[in-house]
């Protein structure tokens, strides 16, 4: 089979225009690679945000800092008596302090 010189003109044009178009499509691959780890870091964000939000929620509560100031830091109100028990084990940490 041969080439005729319009096939072979047509064939490099289109070969040029081939890689003419490699860069701009390699660049959007890219840049779609990136919006979708961009959504991904802005979804965590976002999430940590929420838990956070949570956490400011919870610490103005009196209720809670009530609780966490007598767990974790054994702290009492004028007049009660403290007990303090001692465990037989090593594992005296409390859950959450």
């Amino acid at each position: 089979m041969r080439l005729t010189p319009k096939a072979a003109i047509l064939s490099v044009v289109l070969m040029v225009l081939l890689l003419y178009m490699m860069v701009p499509l390699r660049s959007y691959l890219e840049q779609r690679a990136r919006l979708t780890d961009l959504q991904q870091q802005s979804t965590s964000l976002q999430q940590q945000q929420a838990r956070l939000l949570n956490q400011i929620a919870e610490l103005q509560d009196p209720d809670y800092l009530q609780r966490i100031a007598r767990e974790c830091l054994g702290m009492v109100r004028p007049g009660e008596i403290a007990f303090v028990v001692v465990p037989r084990t090593e594992a005296a940490n409390l859950p959450g302090c």
